[in-house]
């Protein structure tokens, strides 16, 4: 079975693009723009893994990270982030249970990297 990984971001390009990435890596991706919407589909489905963008258009995602964390505490959520050097960012998602930090510059193949290294084995 693939891995099913939960993409949260407001930018439909990014979105797409990852995606597009994983679904090539032979991941099932479910997409959310919105907290609600993330959250709605969490209830829904499970997942092996979630990245989340902080900022989703007025909303915080390092809130939804700590929300996320508490209903569904095993599941791995990577911060991927367009904010550039905040460290006050990284250590807050840390603080809240991010398993991973990744800034949006960062080449693609290190964000799936991240993504395999918190995947549960077998």
């Amino acid at each position: 079975m693939n891995p099913h990984i939960l993409f949260v971001d407001d930018e439909p390009p990014v979105r797409e693009m990852l995606a597009l990435y994983f679904r090539k890596k032979n991941f099932a991706v479910t997409t959310a723009v919105t907290v609600k919407e993330a959250l709605g589909t969490l209830d829904k489905s499970h997942f092996d893994a979630a990245i989340l963008d902080v900022d989703l258009a007025g909303e915080n995602g390092l809130e939804l990270l700590g929300v996320i964390k508490g209903k569904y505490p095993k599941l791995p959520v990577i911060i991927f982030t367009g904010y550039d050097g905040e460290e006050d960012v990284l250590k807050t998602a840390l603080a809240r249970g991010a398993a991973g930090f990744m800034r949006k510059t960062e080449p693609l193949n290190a964000l799936f990297d991240e993504v395999c290294r918190h995947l549960p084995v077998g």
